[in-house]
């Protein structure tokens, strides 16, 4: 078995989940996704992006370390139905020692448009104290091949955006 420190994983960007469906216990009474579920597809695809970083679920076990998400802000643009395949991208915008600022788009998969998307900032956190932490010299390395590949797609259109009220007339 490798250890995390024993390759260097290429980070295209943005990265690209693998194809997954919309479950038809995830359809709602108005016959399309329910919301809560946008949240699994994207969660599922940040697992995937965590372990071509290295931090995932063997990172958890070794290092007793994880990722907790603190902040959320889904956009949903496009309903999906029964049976749709998905995929999700990741681009992450950055880091520190102890955060991770990353965006998520949600498309269909064979006809291409976005259902949705999620900004995210995830806290480094320590598994035994349920405080942040920083990352290990070896995390920090893999978030900054990722940055580095990242940092060359344009900041997605939506990003930083607040939630607010028209200003009326």
């Amino acid at each position: 078995m490798l250890d995390r420190c024993d390759f260097e994983p290429v980070f295209f960007a943005p990265f690209v989940s693998s194809v997954t469906r919309v479950e038809p216990g995830w359809i709602d009474y108005n016959g399309h996704l329910n919301m809560a579920y946008y949240n699994v597809l994207f969660d599922r695809a940040v697992d995937e992006a965590y372990e071509l970083m290295g931090i995932g679920e063997a990172y958890v076990k070794t290092q007793r370390r994880s990722l907790f998400t603190a902040e959320v802000h889904v956009r949903y643009l496009r309903e999906l139905h029964k049976g749709d395949p998905v995929r999700v991208t990741f681009q992450l915008l950055g880091f520190d020692h102890k955060r991770v600022h990353y965006f998520e788009q949600l498309f269909h998969a064979t006809e291409g448009w976005v259902s949705a998307t999620s900004e995210n900032m995830a806290l480094h956190v320590d598994m035994e104290t349920k405080r942040t932490a920083s990352f290990d010299e070896a995390a920090l390395r893999s978030l900054a091949a990722m940055q580095a590949s990242h940092t060359r797609l344009p900041l997605p259109e939506a990003s930083g955006r607040r939630i607010a009220m028209p200003m009326s007339a």
